[in-house]
């Protein structure tokens, strides 16, 4: 048995105010990083019965809260939230019955916190890039990164095609598992 025990009446005094630092320091965004807290606590209820208790309860709310930021990122980056663009309908007499774009967010706005962020996600994929064994490495930058033709690839290795994909998937798959553990 497990020394580890789990008690949610107690979240909220206990660990509250260390995820809120945790979240703050990683979205800028005060409501944000509420709301990312109280959805790791409403996951943490729904999922209690998956508490193994082989880590503490506070590493196991910071890995749902992990997932949670993760989450947030993935929603605001997708192609359907960058293509928001909120209309409004003009009733000015030279274009009346015309709607127009009242704001559509800038791809190349850009903060100094954002350049940050990105620094640090370069390194964490460089560090898990070290990580892969040297050939999986070599070929996952070759196709991934320098843009090499498949065909290219396998000459080069003397592999076939399939061989390379299943290359390619097992980087992508380690690389994914490393930057979840390493960059957040």
């Amino acid at each position: 048995m497990s020394a580890n025990t789990i008690d949610p009446n107690a979240w909220v005094d206990k660990y509250s105010d260390y995820l809120f630092n945790y979240t703050i320091v990683r979205v800028d965004d005060k409501e944000i990083a509420q709301d990312l807290v109280q959805e790791t606590f409403f996951a943490g209820l729904k999922s209690m019965k998956n508490f193994k208790g082989e880590a503490s309860e506070r590493t196991w709310l910071i890995s749902i809260l992990k997932r949670k930021i993760i989450d947030h990122y993935r929603k605001i980056n997708s192609n359907k939230g960058k293509a928001e663009v909120r209309m409004s309908y003009s009733t000015d007499t030279e274009t009346e019955g015309d709607w127009l774009e009242e704001r559509v967010a800038d791809p190349f706005d850009r903060n100094a916190e954002g350049d940050i962020e990105n620094e640090e996600l370069g390194l964490a994929i460089h560090n898990c890039m070290g990580k892969l064994p040297e050939k999986q490495a070599t070929i996952f930058k070759m196709k991934t990164i320098q843009g090499f033709e498949t065909e290219a690839i396998c000459n080069e290795f003397d592999i076939t095609a399939s061989n390379l994909w299943v290359i390619i998937h097992r980087a992508r798959t380690a690389m994914a598992e490393c930057l979840e553990k390493n960059w957040f």
